[in-house]
């Protein structure tokens, strides 16, 4: 099958579906783009920093991607993705390489919603920081934030200090033109 290249590859972070391993940027040329806010993901680090689960909004393990709809408004909610969709904090949890992510950081693109702020306080995550908020008052979202604040896990805004980075993949092959001494 092939694949189109994601908006991540038009702007040079990410390269084509055909040669990236990343699930976040899949793109089948016959479906609309699946992510239509951009692609969304969950990073889940411990107190070192280190990476102990990773996630993105993706169908369950055995449902394909090509099968299920990925629209957001249909006239049935069955033709929608919400039904379907496994939220990328649900699956940096369940895709943890640790014992357990109690105490851990959680890194989002989107403040979750209600459904996930469950999950995240059962796990026993400390600490989510993220990227958007852009549903702030939706009741989902507010229900979300009166669970975090209520269990005691901490949230904040990421600001990044630039708004893009650009990975030169060119960089790598090319040579010096001076050796180091």
């Amino acid at each position: 099958m092939a694949h189109g290249p994601s908006r991540s590859a038009a702007c040079g972070i990410f390269p084509d579906r055909g040669t990236n391993p990343c699930p976040l940027h899949r793109q089948a040329d016959s479906q609309p783009l699946r992510h239509q806010g951009g692609p969304v993901g969950a990073c889940i680090v411990n107190a070192e920093n280190k990476i102990v689960g990773i996630g993105y909004n993706g169908m369950p393990n055995g449902c394909s991607d090509d099968l299920l709809p990925w629209r957001r408004t249909a006239e049935s909610i069955l033709d929608t993705k919400y039904p379907y969709v496994c939220h990328a904090e649900l699956n940096a949890i369940m895709n943890k390489n640790s014992a357990d992510v109690k105490g851990c950081t959680m890194y989002v693109a989107l403040f979750p919603c209600n459904e996930c702020a469950k999950l995240i306080i059962q796990a026993g995550i400390k600490e989510v920081i993220f990227m958007s908020d852009k549903y702030h008052d939706s009741n989902e979202t507010r229900a979300a934030r009166l669970m975090l604040e209520m269990a005691g896990v901490s949230f904040r805004k990421f600001t990044p200090k630039c708004s893009q980075i650009v990975i030169d993949f060119d960089s790598i092959n090319s040579r010096p033109s001076q050796k180091l001494q």
